[in-house]
């Protein structure tokens, strides 16, 4: 289903996303076909759509933006880690538009991918969990 090439320690692995696919749901299943339980990943590309959110403190919930346009991977970093047993991917992009505007936040399902180029680097004997924080109203590591 994935292109990919791997370090020779394995460690790092370099994918090319599926073009047409959820970007968010492709990381998930990129990590989990991985194996991985922990670990940060980079994404350069271009998308056909885009959805984000923004987390509003005060009110302990997001916000969500649509994009109903095509638009340029600028920046899109993440980490792997697990709640309740669960792979759970949590990135934040930066994306651009053909004005040269700029656009971020959490990225959201229905971000639909044209071409996405990801990094992805193992952390080897490590396991992070999430769990719910009263205080921010997020799931946070367990550390």
């Amino acid at each position: 289903m994935f292109s990919s090439l791997k370090t020779s320690d394995g460690k790092t692995i370099v994918f090319r996303l599926p073009h047409n696919e959820d970007l968010l749901e492709s990381i998930r299943k990129a990590v989990e076909e991985e194996k991985v339980e922990a670990g940060i990943f980079w994404i350069i590309g271009a998308v056909k759509r885009a959805e984000v959110s923004f987390y509003v403190q005060a009110e302990k919930r997001y916000l969500k933006h649509c994009f109903d346009k095509p638009m340029e991977i600028l920046a899109c970093i993440g980490n792997v880690s697990k709640l309740k047993g669960e792979t759970l991917i949590h990135a934040h992009i930066v994306l651009g538009d053909s004005e040269g505007r700029a656009y971020g936040g959490h990225l959201e399902r229905g971000t639909i991918i044209f071409s996405a180029e990801m990094f992805l680097v193992k952390l080897e004997g490590l396991t992070l969990n999430r769990e719910y924080d009263e205080v921010t109203g997020l799931n946070l590591f367990k550390l």
